[in-house]
């Protein structure tokens, strides 16, 4: 695969995605130089974001917003945060500020959403990337946290560190945003897969924030038995999750706000489309494929399609 040339240092930033975790690392990106980040929105969307502006741990930040169809130089670096169902809407979007020297970085949830966004811009321009330990949760135009997490990144395999990886790495030092470039990418990226498999859908089912799965037994019984099945699916792709990747999870868990919610628990409460389908719905897809039994996720799956028709 041919990696991009002639990278420097990044200094035209946009993000997709103003949710939770995008509005999160868009604050300390504006906050190192406001003049570096801008939001792709346009229409409704873009009128009522600045016109309310956002709060963000109280703080107000008055983004730029850049129009999907405006003609405009194109980006050192696009941050791309949205939900899994609104990838190809994003994908769309991001045509007029891609260029030849532009790395995307994915922040998804799931471990699909890169190959899709290669699909439509190249895989020399993608970046494979996840969230750990972050709690944020948005309200309308109010984002609060209080760990703004930790940011996996690199290509699928990082002994060496390619030019996009050191740009990213160089802005993150620069910006004060925590990162790990794992050796194997796709390791930790199935890792986080099994925790979302298991905290936001049995959190969505439950109506539980992250003081039910610390504390109560049974809770965390239900979530395990979500994870167990990604771990044995995992072992037969060869990636080779295990019971310490699970240990791994709790030690994360327990230094989460316990009031907070995960995402699909936002999303159920707000009334919003969820991601079951790229949590359980992918776990039975491989189940299937693979020949290994996915009851867990396969219930999960139904329960969270009709919690979703009965909004």
């Amino acid at each position: 695969m041919k990696n991009i040339k002639n990278i420097k240092n990044i200094k035209n930033i946009l993000i997709v995605g103003l949710g939770a975790i995008g509005g999160v690392y868009a604050s300390k990106l504006y906050d190192m130089d406001p003049e570096s980040i801008k939001v792709i929105a346009g229409g409704e969307r873009a009128e009522r974001y600045k016109k309310n502006g956002f709060l963000i741990n109280e703080k107000h930040y008055g983004f730029t917003y850049i129009a999907p169809e405006e003609n405009c130089q194109p980006a050192d670096l696009i941050i791309v945060s949205v939900k899994a169902h609104q990838l190809y809407d994003a994908i769309r979007d991001m045509k007029n500020h891609v260029g030849d020297n532009t790395i995307i970085l994915s922040l998804l949830n799931g471990i699909t959403s890169e190959e899709i966004i290669g699909k439509g811009f190249g895989m020399d321009k993608v970046l494979y990337g996840m969230c750990v330990s972050i709690d944020a949760n948005r309200n309308d135009n109010k984002i609060s946290f209080t760990n703004h997490g930790n940011i996996n990144f690199g290509e699928k395999v990082n002994k060496e560190y390619s030019p996009k990886v050191r740009a990213v790495k160089e802005l993150f030092d620069r910006a004060g945003i925590d990162y790990t470039i794992p050796e194997d990418m796709m390791r930790a990226l199935w890792w986080k897969f099994m925790i979302n498999t298991g905290v936001n859908q049995c959190s969505a089912v439950l109506r539980a924030r992250y003081n039910v799965f610390q504390t109560i037994v049974e809770a965390k019984e239900f979530m395990e038995s979500t994870m167990w099945e990604v771990v044995r699916l995992s072992q037969k792709i060869g990636i080779n999750l295990n019971e310490e990747d699970i240990a791994k999870w709790y030690k994360i868990l327990y230094s989460l706000n316990p009031n907070s919610r995960t995402s699909m628990l936002e999303d159920i409460e707000c009334g919003r489309k969820t991601e079951v389908e790229i949590f359980a719905g992918t776990v039975c897809e491989l189940g299937e494929k693979y020949g290994v039994d996915t009851p867990v996720n396969n219930m999960l799956l139904n329960m969270i399609k009709v919690i979703e028709k009965m909004y």
